[in-house]
């Protein structure tokens, strides 16, 4: 457990009345612009190359409350949620994803993200990232459908809300709901790592046999020979916390997708073919197959990754597909392989509007472009336009509810920049004073937020203004 988790609740949610919702008063809110780190001597980790950077950005910022902001949320993973310690002599690295004591593979895959670049010349950040790839191996290794581990991993006791979950729970797992992405973002990770510094040394046996697992893992979710060993529900009032029919999902032809049964925010999927997930499956087995003949010659091991992702690319071509009534081609969200297709977009990533971002096509792909800009319309049932803001929300949350992480996105993602100065008036306005992101507010309200302390969103923010300060400075210096 993380030292002063409370102390860190209120420091960051200023006078939010709970953990997982706030609402925030303006008169109570923090005085302004005074930064809302940790003191340097209660910060989980420290980077002089962190550091140095925070302090080259702040100063192309023209506007005080956007420095803030970035000063605050950019170091928020490495200030407060992470875990050094030891593994059978080598390092490891176990990183919360804030006010939930475990660890997310996805979530502690992105939050570190943003430092990948600085860790080429800082050995103490090399150590961290050596120990989380670890730690991720070893996660894997546990159980590849697991999508939140424990610090303990021989731990028998999972989240409260997945202790009466209807699956195969193992030892060390927090929650098993069965998300494509769990098994992408470490491999997504590994590779950035080993391109920025050439380090080798977390890419051992143990390592080897985690990657096996997830090329074996994505092979049965095709379900060609039926549907496998994964099954999951919960007894639940909430619906999009459990499957149906037995916790296999809904009906589905096997085409050469990859199943999955929750998404990238935890909610069951609809259709079990995830067309977002399965486009970054497919860039994900790629860069394994880079990594496994760079690292380790296994050229035959590559070639199976390659032949998987062709195979899958092929089958989202087919069936992945929608058309608007001029034929423009954009990207479904979830389809079943019979022709039925859902058109929507979550906040999370990987989603539609995310695609790029995660390296799954570029930029300027027409089928993308279009894709984005349906998430950002009425189209859309999950994209919210309020008094407050617009963006994309998802039933995780419920209706009315932006995720800042959309907006975020948003910016990462826009070569255009007005789309881009809207998006960071509208994250410079719906932080209710607290001088870090959340997970949602009301689109009329950003007052009423949830999860005052989501690492993640905080992180991610982060990264915008990094890329800003890099590659369109003139947007940071007007105050």
């Amino acid at each position: 457990m993380i030292t002063s988790r409370r102390s860190l609740l209120k420091l960051m949610a200023g006078a939010a009345g709970g953990v997982m919702l706030g609402r925030v008063p303006m008169a109570l809110a923090a005085p302004r612009y005074v930064s809302h780190r940790p003191p340097p001597g209660q910060r989980r980790f420290v980077s002089p190359a962190v550091e140095a950077l925070i302090a080259r950005t702040k100063a192309k910022i023209g506007d005080p409350e956007l420095a803030w902001l970035f000063e605050n949320c950019y170091p928020n993973t490495l200030d407060t949620t992470v875990q050094l310690g030891s593994l059978r002599g080598k390092p490891d690295t176990f990183i919360v994803t804030g006010d939930i004591d475990a660890m997310w593979l996805r979530d502690s895959s992105a939050q570190v993200w943003p430092y990948v670049p600085l860790a080429t010349h800082d050995e103490p950040l090399r150590r961290l990232f050596r120990g989380l790839i670890r730690r991720q191996a070893l996660c894997i290794s546990i159980d590849p459908y697991a999508n939140a581990f424990l610090p303990d991993p021989k731990s028998k006791t999972p989240l409260s809300w997945a202790q009466q979950d209807l699956t195969d729970m193992h030892p060390g797992v927090a929650e098993r709901k069965w998300e494509i992405d769990s098994l992408c973002y470490p491999i997504r990770l590994a590779h950035a790592y080993w391109q920025a510094t050439g380090d080798q040394q977390p890419f051992d046996d143990d390592w080897r046999g985690a990657m096996h697992a997830v090329l074996a893992t994505f092979r049965e979710q095709q379900r060609k020979h039926g549907p496998g060993q994964y099954h999951f529900q919960r007894p639940s009032a909430n619906p999009t916390d459990t499957q149906f029919l037995g916790g296999y999902g809904n009906p589905t032809r096997p085409v050469g997708l990859i199943h999955e049964m929750f998404r990238p925010s935890d909610d069951a999927c609809i259709y079990p073919l995830s067309i977002p997930g399965n486009l970054f499956a497919v860039s994900s087995l790629r860069q394994l197959a880079e990594l496994a003949v760079a690292v380790h010659g296994d050229r035959a091991f590559a070639s199976q990754c390659t032949a998987l992702a062709d195979e899958v690319e092929q089958a989202l071509r087919k069936f992945g597909v929608m058309r608007d009534e001029r034929g423009n081609e954009f990207w479904a969200y979830e389809v079943d392989g019979y022709g039925n297709q859902l058109f929507m977009d979550d906040a999370n990533a990987p989603g539609l509007s995310s695609l790029a971002y995660l390296g799954c096509c570029r930029s300027d792909d027409a089928r993308y472009r279009r894709s984005r800009e349906l998430a950002w319309s009425p189209r859309n049932p999950y994209f919210f336009r309020g008094r407050a803001a617009q963006g994309i929300g998802g039933p995780h949350q419920g209706l009315r509810m932006i995720w800042p992480m959309s907006i975020i996105m948003r910016g990462l993602t826009s070569d255009d920049d007005g789309e881009i100065r809207q998006c960071l008036h509208w994250l410079k306005t719906t932080h209710a004073g607290t001088g870090f992101m959340h997970e949602a507010f009301d689109q009329d309200d950003p007052a009423h937020f949830t999860r005052a302390w989501f690492a993640w969103a905080n992180t991610l923010f982060g990264e915008l203004i990094v890329q800003l300060a890099t590659q369109r400075p003139q947007l940071l210096r007007r105050a």
